[in-house]
Order: structure tokens, then sequence, then C-alpha cells
């Protein structure tokens, strides 16, 4: 386990902006074996809650493809209904890009973020937030070079980074072996001052103190902004 990289490197992380034609804007994420392909559509409306107000939202959509792991999986939403943890996975994606977006820039306009997982190997909830970020980014800035939008609604980029403890040791960016074998799972998204939206954490394998969570968030956010700087490379921001 873990003979190619040091326990806080992260796996190859590749990303082709504007890959699909139609989309205002979209990316192809490969991270490790993962393969994620993330398209930001916008459309002029609201949900009920938000009309007249002025303000915009961003939502999201997550998928695995059924053959995206190693046994084909039901497609969701045709074959099966969609799983609790994709409502999750989608749910955080859709926080995560709100908090870095000023809603009323955007104006009474909807942000829908696709990510549909390609190739699965561990993490693909942090390779969706990547991918939606340099989507939302692209939109955005197609908006603005049409005059619809007179700045880029997004203030700041979000990314995030995976970690765990796997056999008593701590570990960066787990693949699907590594976190099946993990006791202690987390994923955190920060933003590009190195700001947290979100943590989730879970003992797999019993409790923990909260010394090993302030170590684990520690070394999450300085991972989490590596990936940061690789989507500002991307956008050469």
């Amino acid at each position: 386990m873990r003979v190619k990289r040091a326990w806080n490197e992260l796996r190859e992380i590749e990303i082709i902006p504007n890959y699909l034609k139609y989309a205002e804007g979209s990316a192809l994420v490969k991270w490790g074996d993962n393969i994620v392909l993330t398209a930001a559509s916008i459309e002029d409306r609201v949900p009920p809650f938000l009309k007249g107000t002025g303000r915009g939202w961003i939502t999201a959509e997550y998928a695995m493809l059924p053959r995206s792991t190693d046994k084909r999986k039901l497609r969701e939403g045709i074959e099966s209904k969609v799983s609790g943890r994709s409502h999750e996975i989608q749910r955080l994606i859709g926080r995560a890009l709100r908090a870095v977006t000023d809603l009323n820039m955007l104006g009474e306009k909807t942000v829908t973020v696709d990510c549909d997982v390609i190739q699965a190997d561990g993490g693909t909830r942090m390779a969706s937030i990547l991918g939606g970020t340099i989507a939302v980014y692209l939109a955005f800035k197609k908006l603005v070079f049409e005059n619809q939008l007179f700045d880029n609604p997004l203030k700041e980029l979000v990314g995030g980074v995976s970690l765990g403890i796997v056999n008593g040791e701590i570990l960066v960016d787990l693949d699907y072996e590594e976190d099946s074998s993990a006791t202690l799972d987390l994923n955190i998204v920060v933003t590009e001052k190195g700001e947290i939206v979100e943590i989730q954490g879970t003992g797999e394998g019993g409790s923990f103190p909260k010394e090993t969570l302030f170590k684990l968030v520690d070394i999450g956010i300085e991972k989490a902004l590596e990936v940061i700087k690789i989507e500002k490379e991307v956008l050469e921001l």
C-alpha cells in the first residue's frame, strides 16, 4: 500500500477545461484513477423561494456511471432511485460552490453543475468539487464576455481533499483500497484563503481524540490548498 507516493502526497491530477462543446463551462478531471466529467449550465430561473429576491442559486447533480466501478452499478434514476450517498454528495458540491459565489451578483439565474463519474477509485466527491469549480468559473467567465454579467461572481476558488488513518498512520488523498481499510475517514473543503467550508469525518473503527481531528484538519487544509493551486494554474489566475 502507498508504495509509489509519500503519506502526504496527492495522486496525479490532470484537468482538461472546456471539455464539452455545448456547456457554458466544463472540465474533465483525472485524479489518480478517478475520471469525472463536470459541466455547468446556466438558466434564467431560480427556485420558488428565491423569486423576486434578485439572488441566484447553484445546485449540483452527481452520479456514478454503471461501469465506473469493478462491477456494473444500476443506472441511478432509471434502473434504480438516486442513492442517499449521491444525494449527500451533490448537496456537498452545491454548498461548496455557493460558499464562494456572490449570489446577488449572479442575479436570478440558476447554475446546475452535473458531475458524472466515469471511473471511480476513492475521492470522487473531491474530484467533483474540483471539476465543478473549474466549470462554474468558466461558465461565469463566458457570461461576463457576453455582457450578461459585469464581473465573475465566483469570488474565490474552492477545493478539497480526503485523508484518514490507515493501519495506524495518517494518509492523504485515499484511494479506494485505502479508504476501505481506514479507521478514520475525513473530507475537508476549503477556500483559497484557507478558510473551511465543510468537514466530514467519521471514526470507522471507533472513536478518536480531538487532537487527532485537529492534526488531520491542519494537514487537510494544507493539501486542499495544493489542489486549489492546480485549479489556479489551469485557469491561468
